[in-house]
């Protein structure tokens, strides 16, 4: 048995579960040991190890039929009290309307660290397609939501640069190049104490997302995240 496989104290072991699960980020990821002990980089007998005592956690589920590994419903059970302190759960009807309205999912995100990271998305009941949800985590430098954050963050966090067009207009726009192009737009939400609390997103294809259409669904876009606004706690949206 190697160095690396050798039994850990009890921190070594929680922070090497930790990073184990956070090897989950994502729409819901499966993952089998090989693919997990290669993210994690651990040897597959310290993967399966771990990912078997998440599993007798609740902390992950492993599919019977071809032994993959997902997020385990005990895991959502521990973040529902999260969700609802932020007042996520506050904020998702007003999310569900404007994406029904817009026929655009809609994505709230916040900052962590360097990164505007998603923690809910709302999909419209007609005209979905994949292209319409953004990456977990995105960087805050090039990314609608990120912008959106940066420009409205306490001058002392803020870069120097062209985010005072965005701070101006109010909302931020990205173009994502490739073989079909995504165009994303972002506007800020404001907590009740006034500061940045986190940014309210859609994306989609560039060719639907044309400048016509980020005219017209603008307004609703800000009337949203003034709701949203209303409904989140403040604390947890700052960038870091």
């Amino acid at each position: 048995m190697g160095t690396a496989d050798q039994p850990r104290s009890g921190s070594q072991a929680v922070e090497r579960a930790i990073h184990l699960l956070n090897c989950f980020e994502g729409d819901d990821p499966e993952l089998s040991i090989s693919e997990l002990a290669h993210l994690a980089g651990v040897p597959v007998s310290t993967a399966h190890r771990l990912a078997q005592a998440l599993v007798r956690g609740r902390l992950l589920e492993q599919d019977p039929a071809n032994d993959r590994y997902r997020v385990g419903r005990g895991l959502a059970t521990l973040a529902r009290p999260a969700m609802t302190r932020l007042g996520i759960d506050s904020a998702a009807p007003h999310m569900y309307a404007l994406a029904a309205g817009i026929k655009i999912t809609a994505s709230l995100s916040v900052a962590d660290s360097s990164d505007a990271v998603t923690v809910f998305h709302a999909r419209p009941p007609v005209l979905f397609c994949s292209h319409q949800l953004p990456r977990l985590r995105q960087p805050l430098r090039s990314s609608a939501a990120g912008r959106a954050l940066l420009a409205h963050s306490p001058a002392a966090q803020r870069p120097a640069d062209d985010l005072d067009l965005v701070r101006r207009k109010g909302f931020a726009l990205e173009e994502f190049e490739g073989d079909d192009p995504v165009r994303s737009i972002a506007v800020p939400v404001f907590g009740a104490d006034k500061q940045v609390w986190g940014a309210l997103s859609v994306q989609a294809r560039s060719a639907r997302l044309n400048d016509e259409l980020v005219r017209e669904i603008l307004p609703a876009m800000r009337h949203i995240a003034v709701r949203i606004g209303g409904v989140v706690h403040n604390g947890s949206g700052t960038t870091g």
